[in-house]
């Protein structure tokens, strides 16, 4: 299984690569809606149905499939030979952002959810500040992931 992973390893980088962007352009979209409907809809109203569906489409269609394909790539990516030096603090760092981040998504599940029940209790301003930490994680994880530390 191993030499497997290892013969295949240019092919599951790059489509962990692409399952992270997909993933991630979700984690910073999702909020950005959240604002608007926050902001801007009424309970009720045409637009709080558009977003609804605006915000269920994303996550269930984009953000959930390419949050499971970048675990199963990243995971594989871990089983490979010689590719994660568990001796270094760079895939603790990584580990850690990671599992940050899919809980950060996970909350985003159950705005998204409490926005289609009619039951958001934030504000937009406090959607746009939660949007900064997908940024500080991703920074956290690139880092990780380039430097080597």
């Amino acid at each position: 299984m191993t030499d497997f992973l290892s013969d295949i390893y240019e092919y599951v980088l790059a489509f962990h690569i692409m399952a992270v962007i997909s993933w991630m352009a979700g984690i910073f979209y999702l909020p950005r809606l959240f604002v608007y409907h926050a902001e801007r809809a009424q309970n009720g109203d045409q637009l709080d149905e558009t977003l609804r569906i605006m915000e269920y489409k994303l996550q269930r269609y984009i953000m959930a499939p390419a949050s499971i394909a970048t675990w199963l790539a990243g995971l594989a990516l871990v089983f490979t030979p010689g590719i994660v030096d568990w001796t270094s603090v760079w895939p603790y760092t990584k580990v850690f952002g990671v599992i940050a981040m899919t809980a950060f998504d996970h909350w985003l599940m159950i705005k998204r959810k409490q926005f289609g029940r009619g039951e958001n209790t934030l504000t937009g301003r406090q959607y746009r500040m939660m949007n900064e930490v997908p940024t500080i994680l991703m920074v956290i994880i690139v880092i990780s992931v380039v430097v080597k530390f």
